[in-house]
């Protein structure tokens, strides 16, 4: 199937699972610990098995790796030459807090890289969409789309983005370094799609994440003119290794800076 052809099924299974969030949102729902001590709610798995069954029903051969599925070996996955990757419920903290920054996450990826990103925010009913040969675009409530595209040149003060739940040292070192700057703390891929749309310059990612929380906002990005960078200045890669931890990144928009060479005291 062509890539733009999964678009209108992906964007409504992402849908589907955001309308299922909702649906526990509004309850007084419980929380559970996953082994990592991260939290866990019923719209974790009621997203997860609604996107798994229409992912398997769209593409029956294409694997899938989920985060509220476990890891596939190694072995058994590095043959892959293409996946769906997915986060059904991304910023679950968020999600906790009731602040609404959570999204519905679903990337295809190809020859370790995401060519297909749909990102769903059920709260706001909008749908980020990025989608290789297409360009990135922006589906609001009433279904209209727009087509969206990172910033040509930073701001004054420097808008940067970043997580609500993890800062760190090298984050605030790093900002220290940049200058002035505004601040604005956000939870899950929303941080990436606020780039994407060129209301950020700069998401610098010094701490945690994995592969299935970044791949899908990795596309819509990249589609929309900007790149994703580990420290050495790489593209963002996926499936190259036994573990699905990423790098520290770079979420780049404005490319009028080099915002790279700013790290040297902050890591």
């Amino acid at each position: 199937m062509e890539l733009e052809n999964l678009i209108e099924p992906v964007v409504g299974l992402a849908e589907e699972a955001g309308r299922a969030i909702l649906e526990v949102y509004s309850t007084d729902f419980d929380v559970q610990s996953k082994a990592d001590e991260s939290p866990l709610t019923q719209a974790d798995l009621a997203a997860h098995h609604r996107i798994v069954a229409g992912l398997k029903s769209l593409t029956p051969a294409v694997p899938i790796i989920s985060e509220e599925a476990g890891l596939p070996d190694f072995d058994e996955r590095r043959s892959w030459d293409r996946y769906w990757l997915i986060d059904p419920l991304d910023g679950t903290k968020e999600f906790v807090n009731r602040n609404g920054e959570f999204t519905v996450n679903i990337a295809l990826i190809r020859d370790n890289r995401p060519v297909l990103g749909v990102v769903h925010v059920p709260v706001r009913n909008k749908t980020y969409i990025g989608c290789e040969g297409v360009g990135a675009q922006l589906r609001g409530p009433d279904q209209t789309v727009e087509p969206i595209h990172v910033a040509t040149s930073s701001s004054t003060p420097v808008r940067v983005v970043g997580s609500r739940s993890h800062r760190g040292a090298s984050l605030d070192a790093y900002l220290g370094r940049l200058g002035e700057h505004d601040m604005v703390p956000m939870g899950s891929s929303l941080k990436f799609c606020i780039v994407a749309e060129g209301g950020a310059d700069l998401y610098p990612r010094l701490g945690p994440t994995s592969e299935w929380d970044t791949a899908a906002a990795q596309a819509v990005v990249e589609q929309a003119g900007g790149s994703v960078v580990t420290l050495d200045g790489e593209p963002m890669t996926y499936n190259a290794k036994s573990d699905i931890l990423n790098p520290h990144f770079f979420v780049i928009g404005a490319r009028d800076r080099d915002w790279l060479a700013l790290l040297s005291d902050s890591e």
